[in-house]
């Protein structure tokens, strides 16, 4: 498949993903700088708070050789301060580098911005829209800890109706056959009618459920998610707060093939001593942040060179 910009998960194809899962392994055995990127230039220009987004990518240019300019703060650091649009921010960033990373608190803006650039986007990020290298840095996880992406079931919890890592993993887990998804979330912070539509479609059993310890003995993967505080309602937070949290006690209750995900930052939805998560090789999350680095190294690499 031929991919210019990447701003939603269903742009992949099963094929090329494996593609990018191959050249992330092979970056991962050879970390020694390389030189694929040299002389291109990265831009990260996010709206939205980031550590490992941002960070990741940034590293994973640097790595192949390129270099990064970078605004970790465009919303108030930026000419958007002074009204410019996303239109123009994006036509005069694409005569500056290679390859616009985007983070912003409105859905919809990276496609706006892959419609009228000259270099390729990288959603990271958009509102409640979606996430994409995230989730493509989860499927990789999940591969690299299960050894398959297919026959999977997974548990999501937390505020999935805002979770745009949650909404762009289940684009990505609707590709292949016989997943199974439990929503778990509060009521008024359930997954929404598009996702769901979606895995109708390609034939994804899924369910809600409202017990989170019910289902831990039962699931591959644990996909836990914090409250998106900054896209709810103050009401809507302190209703949920606390509702579905794994710790110690419930931890116990996952079979030791199991993993648990997280796509960071974790608040009080964790609650699990560090000498377990150092210990216990079912904590995965600290791994899947260290894939997205690999993952987006080899994104990188396919959209600049365009191979």
């Amino acid at each position: 498949m031929m991919l210019k910009n990447f701003v939603e998960s269903q742009q992949l194809e099963p094929e090329f993903i494996f593609h990018l899962f191959a050249e992330a392994d092979k970056l991962r055995l050879d970390k020694s700088i390389k030189s694929t990127l040299n002389g291109k230039v990265l831009a990260t220009l996010f709206y939205e708070p980031s550590t490992r987004t941002r960070l990741s990518f940034e590293s994973a240019m640097l790595k192949l050789g390129g270099s990064v300019l970078s605004t970790e703060n465009a919303k108030e650091f930026s000419s958007a301060v002074k009204g410019e649009t996303i239109e123009d921010t994006i036509r005069v960033l694409e005569n500056y580098a290679d390859c616009i990373v985007l983070r912003h608190y409105e859905e919809g803006i990276a496609k706006k911005a892959a419609d009228i650039s000259s270099v390729p986007i990288i959603n990271a990020g958009d509102g409640k829209g979606q996430h994409p290298t995230q989730a493509l840095l989860d499927l990789y996880t999940v591969y690299r800890e299960l050894g398959k992406v297919e026959g999977i079931k997974i548990a999501m919890v937390g505020d999935l109706a805002s979770g745009r890592t949650v909404r762009s993993l289940c684009y990505l887990l609707g590709k292949f056959k016989n997943n199974e998804i439990i929503f778990i979330s509060p009521e008024h912070l359930q997954i929404n009618e598009d996702i769901k539509e979606y895995l109708k479609k390609h034939n994804i059993s899924f369910k809600e459920e409202n017990n989170l310890d019910k289902i831990l003995p039962e699931v591959d993967i644990i996909y836990m998610t914090r409250l998106q505080k900054e896209r709810i309602t103050l009401s809507e937070y302190e209703q949920a707060k606390g509702k579905y949290v794994l710790n110690m006690k419930n931890f116990s209750l996952l079979k030791e093939s199991a993993r648990v995900m997280h796509p960071l930052p974790k608040v009080d939805e964790i609650n699990i001593p560090i000498e377990i998560e150092r210990s216990d090789k079912r904590i995965a999350y600290f791994r899947q942040a260290e894939n997205g680095l690999y993952i987006r190294m080899a994104l990188l690499d396919y959209l600049i060179n365009g191979k």
